[in-house]
Order: C-alpha cells, then structure tokens, then sequence
C-alpha cells in the first residue's frame, strides 16, 4: 500500500460504479493517469470520460493503453462486483501488477486523513451526504468519498486542501469497511443483509463489531440505540450514542406540517435550536441527528449553530434518495419519487415516508426487486412493506452481479402482497404501464436501474 504513491497511472475495472467513480474523481484531482473498463456507458461513465478519465466498454486487454502497460508505474483498482474471470483483471493479475480493491484505496486515504466513516445496513449515502454538505457549507472543508451523487453540487466527490477530515461512506458488503482505519466511525443500522456473503445474521453483526475494532485508539464511535449490534471498540475509544428521541445525540420538539419537518438537536454540549430539513421526510430525522453528531465530534466541536441550521436547511439530498422527479402544483397535483430502497426495512422507511408527506392520496410503488439472493432470503418481508401501499407495480428482478437462482423470481414477493390492486410486469413495460393508469402518487423504488425509465415516465405524464 505504501508504494501507491510512485504509482502515478490508476485503472480502474468497473470504472462506473458510484463508489469507483469518486475514487477515479480523486486520482485525476492528483494529477494521475487514469483509465479503466465498465460494463456499459453510463451518464456517469460520460461525465468521468469529460473530466480525463479513459474508458472503455470492452474486457479485451488489448484495449488497455500502452502506459498502463508497465507493473511498476501502474495500480489496479477492482470493485467485487468485477468476477474473478474478467479477461482485463486476470491480464493484470498474471502480469505481476498490484492489483488491490476499491476499499482498500479508501483504508489508505482514512491513515492519511482523519477518516469520518458511516456504516449501516441502510442510511450510509444519506448521513454520509448531509455530514460532507455540513462541512462544506461551514467553511471547515472535507475530503469526501460518497455513493451517492450529491444534488448540491453534481457529484459524489468533494475535495478540500485544507481539511484533515476525510468523509468516507463505509460499506459492509465484501467485508470493504474492514480495510478502513476511522477516526469517527457512525453506525446507522445492523438489520441483516448481503446474506450471500455473510450466511447469517450473526455472521452480519460479527463483521460490523468487527469494523468497530478498526477505530483508532484516539477515536469515537457513534452508535444508533437499540442495534443488536456488541461493538467491540479498542481501549480509549469514546462511545456515544444517538437516536431520535434518546441518547447522547436526540431531536426535542419535532414540528411536522405544510411540508416542513422541524426539531431541536440535543448534544451531549448544548442544544442546537430550530432545525429545518431541506428533504422533509421522517427517515431523514434519525439521519440529519447521526450526521450532524458525526461532524461536531470529528471538527471537534468547531462548528456553529448557525452553519448547522444552515446546512440542513440548504440540503438537497443525493441522488435517488428520496427524489422528487414531479410535484405538480395543487392539492390533487401529481408526484413522483424515486428511491434507492432495496431492502425491506428501506422499502418500508420510504413507504411510510410518503404515506405520511401524502396522507390521503393513493399511493402507487413500482419496485424492481435487487439480486436474486435478496429476493429469496427476504421475499415474505419485501411482501408486507409492499402491502402497506394502495397498488404495487412489480417488476423482474435486477440481478446485478449474480446468475438466476432456480425458483426465485419476482413472482415470490408477488404472490404473498396484500394491497387492493398490484401487477407483476416486465421491466420494460413500466413506462407504458404508468402512462396508463390515473395514478395519484408514485413511488419508484430499487437499486437496480428502475429509474432509466423515469425521463420517459415524466415526459409521458406531463403530455
């Protein structure tokens, strides 16, 4: 790890994937050569293309450039999501190059910087969003690494001269957060996942006290109340907690109304007055307290009430979290949301979230279940969080990274929903589907790329 930096030429295989990207947007912010392979184009591939990174949409080592052609002067970076049989990694591999994943970069950057690092089965891209959006507008200044493209400013990566902070989103998936040295370390939740890689629950919770040992000796950990979680921090690490109404870090007086959401943040120092969410949704209550505990404990407390107040008001969100794609204007107006909800606890975050913003509207979810192995271990869970809507639109399974599991298929979820109306259709099919029917609300929700389709879903609507 040591000689990254002689290395002055970065490829990166699966140069796409929004955690790759910020580290792509990193390398090029040095000075590096960077270059790499994905999958397919993307907008995001495009925008990494513009900014001087050379990529292609082909395996064929043959189209790796000449100067990433020599071991001593070139690192490998490969997401897990890359299988080992990819034709350009095994190039690489058999021809002596340091070959390292994406997490591993990132443990790097955290011993060089005083690493601010949330963890969780869900909340990670939004608390680590709003705790680089809070430094940013302060003027304290971050390094921030983020899985999410920021609405604020149109990208995943921040960067600061000036700033020691490194805001890192660290995820459990692969073990990657185990490569990671925190400073900070947040953990927003411990609902089991990713139980193609772990097997059990208890496997999954291993893993993140695991993580909790990582922390530096002169470090903090922040843990939400009421995890399942036995963290197991080294000797001198500080550990406080946070929640919406108890713990070291709560919200007092909640205002919710006319679209606002409103609430004090109680501190373990003081009281932080008239908080105001730029994305009103309940979930993001417990998010915006996890985040703003995050960033007073790593800039020491250098932060006013004010930039806080500030921030959040001002926060627009990531990318696919919980974002509005119409709001037409009026009390029987059309809207439509997007989400990256994938697993159930999520699913039934956003749900309840736009039940509550919308009240006594009918609410339509269209969902895309992600990966055939979280579709069979969570199938009777994704069933009811979609029951609490008034109709499902279901799509096929995204598989991601993984082969068809004999068996699993959308139509397991499907068949256990109980809502008045719901559908099992083809992916394909979605846009003309909604042009269709007189919805009132929609929720768009998944992981995989259910949300291609929402320029075309929007333009039909609004003809």
């Amino acid at each position: 790890m040591n000689n990254h930096q002689k290395k002055n030429n970065i490829y990166f295989v699966g140069a796409g994937g929004i955690g790759m990207a910020a580290l792509v947007r990193w390398f090029l912010s040095r000075g590096c050569a960077v270059a790499g392979y994905d999958r397919t184009p993307t907008a995001l591939t495009g925008a990494l293309i513009k900014e001087g990174a050379d990529i292609v949409f082909d395996e064929n080592p043959e189209l790796i450039p000449e100067h990433m052609r020599n071991p001593d002067t070139t690192l490998v970076v490969y997401t897990p999501a890359v299988p080992e049989s990819h034709a350009g990694l095994k190039w690489f591999r058999d021809g002596g190059f340091e070959v390292v994943k994406r997490a591993a970069v990132l443990g790097r950057i955290t011993r060089e910087l005083d690493g601010l690092c949330f963890a969780g089965t869900h909340g990670k891209t939004t608390t680590s969003s709003m705790a680089a959006h809070l430094l940013h507008q302060s003027g304290i200044g971050c390094n921030a690494f983020l899985g999410g493209v920021l609405r604020n400013y149109g990208t995943n990566l921040l960067l600061s001269d000036k700033s020691h902070i490194a805001v890192i989103e660290a995820d459990e998936y692969d073990r990657s957060f185990h490569q990671l040295t925190p400073h900070v370390a947040v953990i927003t939740a411990t609902d089991p996942d990713h139980l193609d890689i772990y097997g059990t629950e208890d496997a999954y919770l291993e893993s993140f006290a695991r993580f909790t040992e990582l922390i530096r000796p002169d470090g903090t950990l922040i843990v939400h109340e009421g995890l399942k979680l036995k963290p197991r921090p080294a000797e001198g690490v500080r550990v406080l907690t946070y929640s919406r109404d108890k713990g070291d870090f709560h919200a007092a007086g909640i205002r919710c109304g006319n679209g606002r959401i409103i609430f004090d943040l109680v501190t373990p120092d003081r009281t932080v007055t008239g908080i105001e969410l730029g994305v009103p949704v309940d979930v993001n209550i417990d998010n915006a307290i996890a985040a703003t505990a995050g960033v007073i404990v790593a800039c020491g407390g250098q932060i006013s009430d004010e930039d806080i107040r500030k921030a959040h008001a001002s926060f627009l969100g990531a990318k696919r979290r919980f974002e509005f794609w119409l709001r037409e204007e009026g009390a029987q107006g059309r809207v439509i949301i997007d989400d990256y909800a994938h697993h159930p606890d999520e699913l039934t975050a956003s749900i309840r979230s736009v039940k509550a913003l919308y009240p006594d509207r009918k609410l339509t979810v269209a969902f895309q279940p992600h990966l055939y192995s979280r579709t069979r271990d969570f199938a009777p869970e994704f069933a009811r969080a979609l029951s609490m809507a008034d109709e499902v639109i279901l799509l096929d399974i995204y598989p991601a990274r993984e082969q068809p599991i004999p068996g699993v298929t959308s139509g397991i979820i499907f068949d256990a929903i109980e809502c008045p109306q719901k559908m099992l259709i083809a992916t394909k099919d979605l846009t003309d589907t909604v042009k269709k029917r007189k919805f009132e609300i929609l929720l768009t929700a998944g992981a995989g790329d259910i949300d291609r389709q929402l320029p075309a879903i929007v333009e039909a609507v609004s003809k």
